[in-house]
């Protein structure tokens, strides 16, 4: 039997079957032999121990597509990452950081951004220009008002999605307008997790539709670049691809050196200067990061 991991806690796992519910398993002890440690997000193979019950042995891990180390999750299609236009109004820096590390992992981003109902123009208007040209699709919705909610339903159709984002910007409210109750197997695993609810909080995959899943990361509040060198940074900010191979110096680093073909298109408007002043900020980051 097949089923994806949803949840993971003190050593039990939380494998979701379609049509069937969610089981409670453990992993064999060739896992730890072999060091494969389950994450939330692996497809995997159980044999069913108690039916009734739904207790059963994680025998295989399927092939991951990707991985991300914090939080510690496996085979995500896409991240929405959820900032509010308003009320707090958006850190841009964190977002940044976010798309990096994303780009990095080589795993697509919608941005999505909240409270459009108490947003002026010139708030939309002004994360229309700082990310327009960046290539990443933008979704300006209200969870208080049901705004544009059935577009984000389309793009988690059919997807295993990372949502990500800071406290109070409504990620919550979110995620509880696409989370339809039926899908949540509330009363099957709300005892069997009962032991996990007064732990650290825990990432947490919730079917949304057929084939359709959400992961809510808690370990995405504060982000740090560190996975990298410094070189590899321009790699990840989209904008600057078009001007690669342009600057007088090969290999500028788009910082100090004179001739520099992404300087000017800040100068010029062409690339926001909130982007370039974030790429300059993470850059001295990793060169400064000490190395041990």
């Amino acid at each position: 039997m097949q089923g994806k991991i949803i949840k993971g806690i003190a050593g039990f796992y939380y494998v979701h079957v379609v049509e069937s519910g969610v089981y409670e398993c453990k992993a064999k002890g060739v896992f730890r032999k072999e060091k494969i440690k389950p994450l939330v997000g692996d497809d995997v193979e159980i044999e069913v121990s108690e039916s009734v019950e739904k207790t059963g042995n994680i025998v295989r891990v399927l092939p991951r597509r990707n991985e991300l180390l914090r939080p510690a999750v496996a085979n995500i299609d896409q991240a929405l990452v959820i900032f509010a236009i308003q009320k707090p109004a958006p850190h841009y820096n964190l977002l940044d950081r976010f798309l990096v590390m994303m780009e990095s992992k080589g795993i697509p981003v919608v941005l999505c951004f909240n409270k459009e109902d108490i947003a002026y123009e010139s708030q939309v208007e002004e994360l229309k220009a700082v990310y327009g040209g960046c290539g990443y699709p933008m979704v300006f919705v209200s969870a208080l008002a049901g705004k544009n909610i059935d577009r984000i339903r389309e793009i988690l159709s059919g997807k295993t999605t990372a949502v990500a984002g800071p406290s109070g910007v409504g990620k919550s409210s979110l995620i509880n307008v696409l989370q339809p109750e039926a899908n949540m197997e509330t009363g099957t695993i709300s005892r069997k997790i009962e032991r996990g609810r007064h732990t650290t909080r825990h990432t947490e995959l919730f079917p949304v539709g057929e084939n359709s899943f959400i992961m809510d990361t808690p370990g995405f509040s504060s982000l740090y670049v560190n996975e990298f060198e410094k070189e590899e940074l321009k790699e990840y900010f989209a904008e600057f691809a078009g001007y690669e191979g342009t600057c007088r110096f090969h290999g500028c680093s788009h910082i100090h050196e004179p001739g520099c073909a992404v300087k000017a298109a800040v100068d010029e408007g062409k690339i926001h200067s909130i982007r370039y002043q974030d790429y300059v900020e993470m850059y001295e980051e990793l060169k400064n990061r000490r190395r041990y």
